[in-house]
């Protein structure tokens, strides 16, 4: 039971975020605003030229970056400049660095406990 806890730790947050960064052009999106400093932020308009789509789509995609909070904006005069928020980009490289770790595991982890085949085999043999 304590590994199906530990295989559940964090899950849904991983999801979120990949979900998030599944998105071809919001993950170019996400890379272009990294490379920018907050100084550097960039409006949709500049955003959409970067990217060579819509400023609709670009809305539409800075949304969903925003509703995890990877996204920030900030009002410069008639704009919003986005840029991407640096804590939140650490805690989702974590995740995703968690998600993907190729930790060995433990004993009681293995499938040996839920395929019928893998116990079959080791009480067979010698």
């Amino acid at each position: 039971m304590e590994s199906q806890e530990k295989l559940q730790e964090n899950t849904d947050e991983q999801a979120v975020v990949f979900g998030a960064l599944a998105d071809p052009t919001r993950l170019k999106l996400v890379k272009l605003l990294c490379r920018q400093r907050d100084a550097d932020a960039l409006c949709v308009n500049a955003l959409a030229g970067f990217l060579g789509v819509t400023q609709s789509a670009v809305s539409q995609h800075l949304r969903v970056l925003r509703a995890i909070g990877l996204v920030k904006g900030e009002r410069r005069g008639y704009h919003i400049h986005y840029f991407v928020n640096q804590d939140v980009l650490e805690k989702c490289r974590k995740l995703t660095s968690t998600a993907l770790s190729m930790k060995e595991l433990s004993e009681e982890q293995s499938c040996q406990e839920y395929c019928p085949e893998r116990r079959t085999e080791d009480v067979s043999s010698p």
